[in-house]
């Protein structure tokens, strides 16, 4: 095809990004925005001279479209990108891939159902610094995530866990590469009737562990990880975009040991300590490349060459349902956990939970 076809459902504060660089992406056609908002859509269907349309219904009517972007409250992707799978249409549909794991096992079969392409849009595989640190992070075996934002009243129909710790879930799961074998987790909910916080360590059939911590209730925004291998430890910075990477140097390799010349009679301690870092263990600024398009922009022109050329993206269906699982996991034992040791304290300090009859690892 020439010219793709693109609609995007939804066009609040998110989708209005969709709509604004699927209009400028080349070789595509925004042909329509739905939005039930008719001021909302129809102020973004007039900045891209495009046509507004209050219900996603009229898009599956003649063959309308190409390929749409859906970008709807989570509670409403199964409903929505369902319907565009069902009649064949590829669908890129924003993180989390659905509300509940079983929701989004029905997404993934009816991509394949009708072998129509669903891509999920777990942005920080496009984050510049993520994309320099995975190609020098190796078999890791301790994965440390931290992600935190300020409150800002949007996804308030799911908690901290599927809004944004299932970015880091999946970045794990992408180094990872091992079936999970373990789970635990706390939470707490402060503002509404989700978990605002939580904390996860997962552990994995190679050994590997990850300690997961999200927050949307902190008062200053962070994105990081820290991966520890045999070959060292590289710290990503995907906020600043900045990837540095702590290794054995040859001298700790291949010379003396630094304690066993700390021992010796009338060691300079002092200049041992300086040598730390530089001598004994390099520490090197990974280049990340910073010039090109933004993260956004990549992930929907990824978007467009897979649905002209049958590519596979970064994060299909069954990427984002793997992940799903493994929130699922954590959800569970977050709302399980026993804060003061007996069944109420579960919902003591997590007030808007229910207590599930059984546990589950």
């Amino acid at each position: 095809m020439d010219r793709l076809r693109v609609a995007v459902v939804g066009v609040g504060a998110l989708g209005r990004h969709h709509a604004r660089i699927l209009s400028e992406l080349e070789g595509v056609d925004l042909v329509a925005v739905a939005d039930s908002q008719a001021e909302r859509g129809q102020e973004i269907a007039a900045k891209h001279q495009t046509q507004w349309v209050a219900d996603y219904h009229e898009l599956l009517q003649d063959n309308r479209i190409d390929a749409v972007s859906v970008v709807v409250p989570t509670i409403a992707h199964r409903k929505v990108a369902g319907a565009f799978l069902e009649q064949g249409i590829p669908v890129l549909v924003e993180k989390p891939l659905a509300g509940n794991v079983a929701e989004a096992r029905e997404l993934v079969e009816l991509a394949k159902r009708h072998q129509t392409l669903l891509q999920v849009g777990h942005i920080e595989r496009f984050n510049p610094a993520f994309m320099a640190a995975e190609k020098v992070i190796a078999e890791p075996k301790y994965l440390r995530c931290e992600r935190t934002s300020t409150y800002t009243f949007r996804s308030t129909d799911i908690g901290v866990v599927l809004d944004l710790m299932i970015h880091d879930i999946d970045l794990v799961l992408s180094l990872v590469k091992s079936p999970l074998r373990g789970c635990e987790a706390f939470g707490i909910g402060v503002m509404g009737q989700h978990e605002d916080a939580a904390q996860a360590r997962l552990y994995f059939a190679n050994g590997c562990i990850a300690d997961i911590t999200a927050s949307r209730i902190s008062p200053v925004a962070s994105r990081s990880m820290t991966a520890w291998s045999a070959a060292g430890c590289v710290t990503v910075d995907m906020h600043q975009r900045e990837v540095k990477c702590f290794a054995p140097s040859h001298a700790l390799r291949h010379g003396t040991p630094p304690l066993q010349m700390a021992a010796q009679p009338g060691a300079d301690l002092e200049t041992l300590k300086k040598g730390v870092f530089g001598h004994f263990i390099t520490n090197d600024a990974i280049p990340v490349d910073n010039t090109g398009p933004d993260a956004l922009t990549q992930e929907l022109a990824e978007f467009v060459q897979c649905v002209k050329t049958g590519c596979r993206p970064h994060v299909g269906g069954d990427q984002a349902l793997a992940a799903m699982i493994v929130a699922d996991r954590i959800l569970r034992q977050v709302k399980t956990h026993q804060w003061d040791g007996t069944p109420a304290g579960a919902v003591g300090a997590y007030p808007h939970a229910t207590v599930p009859q059984r546990k589950v690892a």
